[in-house]
Protein backbone atom coordinates (compact mmCIF):
# COMPACT_ATOMS: atom_id res chain seq x y z
CA UNK A 1 0.00 0.00 0.00
CA UNK A 2 3.11 2.63 -0.19
CA UNK A 3 0.62 4.24 -3.21
CA UNK A 4 -2.03 5.29 -1.15
CA UNK A 5 -2.87 8.04 -0.68
CA UNK A 6 -2.62 10.78 2.13
CA UNK A 7 -5.79 12.34 0.84
CA UNK A 8 -7.83 9.05 1.41
CA UNK A 9 -6.68 8.30 4.79
CA UNK A 10 -9.05 10.69 7.07
CA UNK A 11 -6.14 11.91 8.89
CA UNK A 12 -6.46 14.29 12.03
CA UNK A 13 -7.17 17.63 9.93
CA UNK A 14 -3.98 19.66 10.79
CA UNK A 15 -1.48 16.39 9.88
CA UNK A 16 -3.89 15.99 6.22
CA UNK A 17 -2.93 20.00 5.83
CA UNK A 18 0.55 19.79 6.95
CA UNK A 19 1.69 16.89 5.13
CA UNK A 20 -0.25 17.88 2.26
CA UNK A 21 1.35 21.47 1.82
CA UNK A 22 4.59 19.80 1.88
CA UNK A 23 3.35 17.91 -0.73
CA UNK A 24 3.96 14.59 1.12
CA UNK A 25 0.92 12.77 -1.26
CA UNK A 26 1.60 8.98 -0.47
CA UNK A 27 2.30 6.22 2.24
CA UNK A 28 5.46 5.87 0.93
CA UNK A 29 6.73 9.75 0.77
CA UNK A 30 6.24 10.25 4.13
CA UNK A 31 7.24 6.44 5.68
CA UNK A 32 10.38 6.73 3.31
CA UNK A 33 11.57 9.54 5.52
CA UNK A 34 14.07 9.57 8.57
CA UNK A 35 12.30 11.03 11.86
CA UNK A 36 14.42 13.97 11.93
CA UNK A 37 14.07 14.73 7.99
CA UNK A 38 10.78 14.59 8.55
CA UNK A 39 10.62 16.86 11.25
CA UNK A 40 12.64 19.54 8.69
CA UNK A 41 10.54 19.14 5.90
CA UNK A 42 7.32 19.53 8.37
CA UNK A 43 9.05 22.27 10.21
CA UNK A 44 8.01 20.83 13.09
CA UNK A 45 8.72 18.95 16.19
CA UNK A 46 9.06 15.44 17.29
CA UNK A 47 6.00 14.78 18.68
CA UNK A 48 4.26 16.05 15.23
CA UNK A 49 6.44 13.78 13.24
CA UNK A 50 6.18 11.05 14.99
CA UNK A 51 2.33 11.64 14.85
CA UNK A 52 2.69 11.48 11.05
CA UNK A 53 4.38 8.41 10.97
CA UNK A 54 2.16 6.41 13.31
CA UNK A 55 -0.96 7.68 11.54
CA UNK A 56 0.44 6.93 8.32
CA UNK A 57 1.18 3.33 9.09
CA UNK A 58 -2.13 2.33 10.93
CA UNK A 59 -3.89 3.99 7.50
CA UNK A 60 -1.47 2.12 4.93
CA UNK A 61 -0.79 -1.25 6.74
CA UNK A 62 -3.62 -3.82 5.62
CA UNK A 63 -6.06 -4.86 9.17
CA UNK A 64 -4.73 -8.02 10.71
CA UNK A 65 -7.92 -10.41 9.93
CA UNK A 66 -8.08 -14.19 11.24
CA UNK A 67 -9.11 -16.93 9.30
CA UNK A 68 -13.01 -16.93 10.59
CA UNK A 69 -13.28 -13.23 9.48
CA UNK A 70 -11.86 -14.24 5.99
CA UNK A 71 -14.29 -17.11 5.88
CA UNK A 72 -17.51 -15.21 6.85
CA UNK A 73 -16.14 -12.42 4.27
CA UNK A 74 -16.15 -14.79 1.53
CA UNK A 75 -19.39 -16.40 2.44
CA UNK A 76 -21.00 -12.69 2.70
CA UNK A 77 -19.46 -12.00 -0.73
CA UNK A 78 -21.00 -15.05 -2.65
CA UNK A 79 -18.40 -17.15 -4.75
CA UNK A 80 -15.81 -15.90 -1.95
CA UNK A 81 -15.86 -12.48 -4.57
CA UNK A 82 -15.01 -13.67 -7.49
CA UNK A 83 -15.77 -13.66 -11.12
CA UNK A 84 -16.85 -16.34 -12.73
CA UNK A 85 -15.61 -17.05 -16.34
CA UNK A 86 -18.31 -19.66 -17.21
CA UNK A 87 -16.10 -21.93 -17.91
CA UNK A 88 -16.97 -25.06 -15.44
CA UNK A 89 -14.18 -26.83 -14.95
CA UNK A 90 -11.54 -23.77 -14.68
CA UNK A 91 -14.11 -22.26 -11.91
CA UNK A 92 -13.96 -25.07 -10.01
CA UNK A 93 -10.17 -24.90 -9.98
CA UNK A 94 -10.20 -21.66 -9.29
CA UNK A 95 -12.32 -22.02 -6.25
CA UNK A 96 -15.23 -19.97 -7.96
CA UNK A 97 -13.51 -17.37 -10.56
CA UNK A 98 -11.47 -15.10 -10.75
CA UNK A 99 -10.54 -13.97 -7.38
CA UNK A 100 -11.32 -10.06 -6.87
CA UNK A 101 -8.64 -7.67 -5.02
CA UNK A 102 -5.68 -9.96 -6.73
CA UNK A 103 -4.06 -9.57 -9.93
CA UNK A 104 -4.32 -12.45 -12.51
CA UNK A 105 -1.97 -13.09 -15.39
CA UNK A 106 -3.22 -14.34 -18.15
CA UNK A 107 -0.16 -15.30 -20.56
CA UNK A 108 0.22 -17.17 -23.58
CA UNK A 109 2.01 -16.38 -27.37
CA UNK A 110 0.26 -14.20 -29.86
CA UNK A 111 -2.90 -15.30 -31.20
CA UNK A 112 -3.73 -18.02 -28.55
CA UNK A 113 -6.65 -16.44 -27.27
CA UNK A 114 -6.04 -14.36 -24.72
CA UNK A 115 -7.94 -11.32 -26.04
CA UNK A 116 -10.52 -13.43 -26.61
CA UNK A 117 -10.83 -14.46 -23.01
CA UNK A 118 -10.50 -11.05 -21.77
CA UNK A 119 -13.54 -9.57 -23.81
CA UNK A 120 -15.76 -12.79 -22.49
CA UNK A 121 -14.68 -11.57 -19.10
CA UNK A 122 -15.70 -7.95 -20.05
CA UNK A 123 -19.01 -9.16 -21.16
CA UNK A 124 -19.57 -11.31 -18.02
CA UNK A 125 -18.77 -8.30 -15.46
CA UNK A 126 -21.30 -5.64 -17.42
CA UNK A 127 -24.23 -8.36 -17.37
CA UNK A 128 -26.98 -8.06 -15.08
CA UNK A 129 -26.49 -10.27 -11.82
CA UNK A 130 -29.75 -12.33 -12.30
CA UNK A 131 -27.69 -13.32 -15.86
CA UNK A 132 -24.88 -14.46 -13.53
CA UNK A 133 -22.75 -10.67 -14.28
CA UNK A 134 -21.16 -8.23 -11.75
CA UNK A 135 -24.00 -5.80 -12.89
CA UNK A 136 -21.23 -2.86 -13.46
CA UNK A 137 -18.75 -0.92 -15.47
CA UNK A 138 -15.23 -2.40 -17.01
CA UNK A 139 -11.66 -0.56 -17.51
CA UNK A 140 -9.96 -2.28 -20.79
CA UNK A 141 -6.82 -0.84 -20.91
CA UNK A 142 -6.58 -1.81 -24.92
CA UNK A 143 -2.51 -1.34 -25.65
CA UNK A 144 -2.43 -3.36 -28.74
CA UNK A 145 -5.80 -2.21 -30.37
CA UNK A 146 -7.27 -5.46 -30.33
CA UNK A 147 -10.19 -5.03 -28.76
CA UNK A 148 -13.13 -5.65 -30.99
CA UNK A 149 -16.65 -4.44 -29.94
CA UNK A 150 -18.41 -5.97 -33.11
CA UNK A 151 -16.65 -9.73 -31.89
CA UNK A 152 -17.58 -8.73 -27.85
CA UNK A 153 -21.33 -8.69 -28.77
CA UNK A 154 -21.21 -11.80 -31.13
CA UNK A 155 -19.97 -13.61 -27.79
CA UNK A 156 -22.76 -11.95 -25.76
CA UNK A 157 -25.16 -13.21 -28.99
CA UNK A 158 -23.80 -16.42 -29.09
CA UNK A 159 -23.39 -17.48 -25.14
CA UNK A 160 -26.50 -15.34 -23.90
CA UNK A 161 -29.04 -15.64 -27.17
CA UNK A 162 -31.73 -15.12 -24.75
CA UNK A 163 -30.61 -11.97 -23.06
CA UNK A 164 -29.56 -10.40 -26.41
CA UNK A 165 -32.47 -10.54 -28.24
CA UNK A 166 -34.17 -8.14 -25.77
CA UNK A 167 -34.18 -5.00 -27.63
CA UNK A 168 -31.14 -2.39 -26.44
CA UNK A 169 -29.27 -4.81 -23.94
CA UNK A 170 -26.90 -5.04 -26.55
CA UNK A 171 -25.50 -1.10 -26.57
CA UNK A 172 -26.27 -0.69 -23.22
CA UNK A 173 -23.26 -3.27 -22.58
CA UNK A 174 -21.40 -2.11 -24.84
CA UNK A 175 -22.00 1.44 -23.42
CA UNK A 176 -20.27 0.00 -19.62
CA UNK A 177 -17.21 -0.92 -21.13
CA UNK A 178 -14.71 1.93 -20.81
CA UNK A 179 -11.87 1.54 -23.33
CA UNK A 180 -8.57 3.37 -22.97
CA UNK A 181 -5.49 3.00 -25.46
CA UNK A 182 -2.14 4.60 -24.24
CA UNK A 183 0.30 4.46 -27.04
CA UNK A 184 3.46 4.98 -24.78
CA UNK A 185 4.51 4.13 -21.26
CA UNK A 186 3.70 7.64 -20.09
CA UNK A 187 0.70 7.55 -21.13
CA UNK A 188 -0.44 4.31 -19.14
CA UNK A 189 1.20 5.58 -16.06
CA UNK A 190 -1.47 8.73 -16.49
CA UNK A 191 -3.92 6.30 -16.95
CA UNK A 192 -3.14 4.75 -13.95
CA UNK A 193 -2.95 7.52 -12.02
CA UNK A 194 -6.36 8.66 -12.64
CA UNK A 195 -7.50 5.29 -12.20
CA UNK A 196 -8.99 5.43 -8.70
CA UNK A 197 -10.97 8.01 -9.17
CA UNK A 198 -12.75 6.29 -11.93
CA UNK A 199 -13.20 3.25 -10.29
CA UNK A 200 -15.09 5.00 -7.56
CA UNK A 201 -16.64 7.05 -9.72
CA UNK A 202 -18.20 4.90 -12.15
CA UNK A 203 -19.14 1.66 -10.24
CA UNK A 204 -16.15 -0.06 -12.18
CA UNK A 205 -16.18 -3.95 -11.80
CA UNK A 206 -13.48 -5.28 -13.23
CA UNK A 207 -9.68 -4.27 -14.47
CA UNK A 208 -8.14 -5.20 -17.60
CA UNK A 209 -4.65 -4.73 -19.09
CA UNK A 210 -4.11 -6.11 -22.41
CA UNK A 211 -0.94 -5.81 -22.20
CA UNK A 212 1.59 -5.01 -20.29
CA UNK A 213 4.02 -6.20 -22.22
CA UNK A 214 3.88 -5.07 -25.33
CA UNK A 215 4.46 -1.38 -23.11
CA UNK A 216 7.60 -2.89 -21.73
CA UNK A 217 8.92 -4.02 -25.65
CA UNK A 218 8.33 -0.32 -26.58
CA UNK A 219 9.74 1.08 -23.54
CA UNK A 220 12.69 -1.31 -23.29
CA UNK A 221 13.90 0.19 -27.40
CA UNK A 222 14.72 3.52 -26.04
CA UNK A 223 15.87 2.60 -22.37
CA UNK A 224 19.22 1.14 -20.89
CA UNK A 225 19.15 -2.10 -19.61
CA UNK A 226 19.67 -0.75 -16.15
CA UNK A 227 16.51 1.74 -16.18
CA UNK A 228 14.20 -1.29 -17.80
CA UNK A 229 12.75 -2.31 -14.49
CA UNK A 230 11.88 0.83 -12.97
CA UNK A 231 8.90 1.46 -14.49
CA UNK A 232 7.61 -2.30 -14.53
CA UNK A 233 7.94 -1.82 -10.87
CA UNK A 234 5.80 0.79 -10.74
CA UNK A 235 3.35 -0.13 -12.53
CA UNK A 236 2.83 -3.16 -10.90
CA UNK A 237 2.97 -1.85 -7.73
CA UNK A 238 -0.06 0.76 -8.25
CA UNK A 239 -1.59 -2.36 -10.45
CA UNK A 240 -1.98 -4.40 -7.17
CA UNK A 241 -3.13 -1.64 -4.73
CA UNK A 242 -6.12 -1.02 -6.84
CA UNK A 243 -6.89 -4.61 -6.81
CA UNK A 244 -6.51 -3.98 -3.01
CA UNK A 245 -8.13 -0.60 -2.72
CA UNK A 246 -11.30 -1.63 -4.89
CA UNK A 247 -11.74 -5.08 -4.43
CA UNK A 248 -12.02 -5.91 -8.02
CA UNK A 249 -10.40 -8.23 -9.86
CA UNK A 250 -7.53 -7.04 -12.20
CA UNK A 251 -6.81 -9.02 -14.86
CA UNK A 252 -3.40 -7.92 -16.79
CA UNK A 253 -2.30 -10.30 -20.32
CA UNK A 254 1.08 -10.86 -20.71
CA UNK A 255 3.54 -12.27 -23.96
CA UNK A 256 6.10 -14.83 -24.07
CA UNK A 257 9.69 -14.54 -25.29
CA UNK A 258 12.58 -17.04 -26.35
CA UNK A 259 15.09 -17.66 -24.78
CA UNK A 260 16.73 -19.10 -27.14
CA UNK A 261 21.31 -18.75 -27.46
CA UNK A 262 20.60 -17.84 -31.03
CA UNK A 263 18.13 -15.14 -30.90
CA UNK A 264 18.54 -13.40 -27.58
CA UNK A 265 15.00 -12.58 -25.67
CA UNK A 266 12.50 -11.86 -28.32
CA UNK A 267 8.33 -11.37 -28.04
CA UNK A 268 6.25 -13.78 -29.70
CA UNK A 269 4.79 -10.89 -31.44
CA UNK A 270 8.54 -9.83 -32.57
CA UNK A 271 8.75 -12.96 -34.39
CA UNK A 272 10.41 -12.85 -37.91
CA UNK A 273 7.47 -13.72 -40.07
CA UNK A 274 9.35 -14.56 -42.76
CA UNK A 275 10.80 -17.68 -41.31
CA UNK A 276 7.57 -19.33 -40.25
CA UNK A 277 8.36 -22.90 -42.15
CA UNK A 278 10.28 -23.31 -38.54
CA UNK A 279 8.39 -20.88 -36.19
CA UNK A 280 6.69 -23.81 -34.58
CA UNK A 281 9.95 -25.86 -33.75
CA UNK A 282 12.34 -22.27 -32.55
CA UNK A 283 9.42 -21.88 -30.31
CA UNK A 284 8.56 -24.85 -28.86
CA UNK A 285 10.64 -26.12 -26.33
CA UNK A 286 12.33 -22.23 -25.43
CA UNK A 287 9.46 -19.96 -24.13
CA UNK A 288 8.86 -18.05 -21.08
CA UNK A 289 6.70 -15.78 -19.49
CA UNK A 290 7.81 -11.99 -20.65
CA UNK A 291 8.72 -8.77 -17.73
CA UNK A 292 10.68 -11.39 -15.58
CA UNK A 293 10.77 -12.91 -12.46
CA UNK A 294 9.68 -10.18 -10.02
CA UNK A 295 6.70 -10.03 -12.27
CA UNK A 296 6.22 -13.23 -11.68
CA UNK A 297 5.71 -13.66 -7.94
CA UNK A 298 3.58 -10.61 -7.65
CA UNK A 299 0.46 -12.20 -9.74
CA UNK A 300 -1.56 -14.18 -7.44
CA UNK A 301 -3.02 -16.65 -10.34
CA UNK A 302 -1.00 -17.05 -13.57
CA UNK A 303 -3.18 -18.86 -16.56
CA UNK A 304 -0.95 -19.90 -19.56
CA UNK A 305 -2.86 -20.13 -22.91
CA UNK A 306 -0.65 -23.06 -24.47
CA UNK A 307 -0.67 -25.42 -27.47
CA UNK A 308 0.34 -28.92 -27.96
CA UNK A 309 -0.97 -32.34 -28.45
CA UNK A 310 -3.48 -30.91 -31.33
CA UNK A 311 -5.17 -28.82 -28.88
CA UNK A 312 -5.10 -25.79 -27.52
CA UNK A 313 -5.02 -25.31 -23.07
CA UNK A 314 -6.11 -23.15 -20.05
CA UNK A 315 -2.93 -24.24 -17.64
CA UNK A 316 -3.31 -23.21 -14.13
CA UNK A 317 0.11 -22.82 -13.36
CA UNK A 318 0.08 -20.68 -9.99
CA UNK A 319 -3.40 -20.85 -7.74
CA UNK A 320 -3.47 -20.55 -4.11
CA UNK A 321 -6.82 -22.19 -4.54
CA UNK A 322 -5.38 -25.45 -7.05
CA UNK A 323 -2.75 -27.45 -7.93
CA UNK A 324 -1.54 -27.24 -11.53
CA UNK A 325 -3.99 -28.58 -14.07
CA UNK A 326 -4.81 -28.00 -17.48
CA UNK A 327 -8.20 -27.94 -19.72
CA UNK A 328 -8.40 -28.14 -23.08
CA UNK A 329 -10.27 -24.96 -24.86
CA UNK A 330 -11.44 -24.03 -28.05
CA UNK A 331 -12.29 -20.33 -29.68
CA UNK A 332 -15.82 -20.39 -30.56
CA UNK A 333 -18.17 -17.99 -32.02
CA UNK A 334 -19.18 -18.31 -27.81
CA UNK A 335 -15.70 -17.37 -27.40
CA UNK A 336 -13.09 -19.54 -25.36
CA UNK A 337 -15.45 -23.01 -24.26
CA UNK A 338 -13.64 -26.39 -22.46
CA UNK A 339 -13.88 -29.32 -24.64
CA UNK A 340 -13.93 -30.85 -21.04
CA UNK A 341 -14.38 -29.73 -17.56
CA UNK A 342 -12.21 -32.34 -16.31
CA UNK A 343 -8.64 -31.43 -15.63
CA UNK A 344 -5.50 -33.02 -16.65
CA UNK A 345 -2.76 -32.83 -13.75
CA UNK A 346 0.52 -30.86 -14.64
CA UNK A 347 3.85 -32.29 -12.88
CA UNK A 348 7.34 -31.20 -12.78
CA UNK A 349 8.80 -28.72 -15.45
CA UNK A 350 5.27 -28.58 -16.92
CA UNK A 351 3.90 -26.59 -14.62
CA UNK A 352 6.18 -23.60 -15.69
CA UNK A 353 7.21 -24.15 -19.15
CA UNK A 354 4.72 -22.51 -22.10
CA UNK A 355 4.68 -24.65 -25.00
CA UNK A 356 3.34 -24.03 -28.58
CA UNK A 357 3.38 -25.86 -30.99
CA UNK A 358 1.56 -25.40 -34.75
CA UNK A 359 1.74 -22.52 -37.21
CA UNK A 360 -1.74 -21.80 -37.10
CA UNK A 361 -1.30 -19.99 -33.58
CA UNK A 362 1.86 -17.87 -34.37
CA UNK A 363 0.99 -17.02 -37.88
Amino acid sequence: MANMLVSEMRLPLYLAHLLAARRLDTAKDVLSLPEVELMAILDAGLPTARAAIAHVSEAACPPCQTALSLLEERVRLGGGGRLATMLCGLDEALGGGIPTGKLTEVVGPSGIGKTQFCLKLALLAALPEYYGGLDGRVVYIDTEFKFSPRRMIEIGQKSFPQIFRQEGLAQKMAGRILVMRPTSLADFTKSLEEMKVTLLQHDVKLLIVDSVAALMSMENEKATAGFRQHPLRWSLSFLKSIAEFSRIPVVVTNQVRSQSNDDGYHFSFEVDRKDGSNCAERFDSHLVAALGIQWAHAVTVRLVFESHSGHRFIKVAKSPMSPAVAFPFAVESSGITLLSDESIDVTGPDITSIRCQGQNVLA
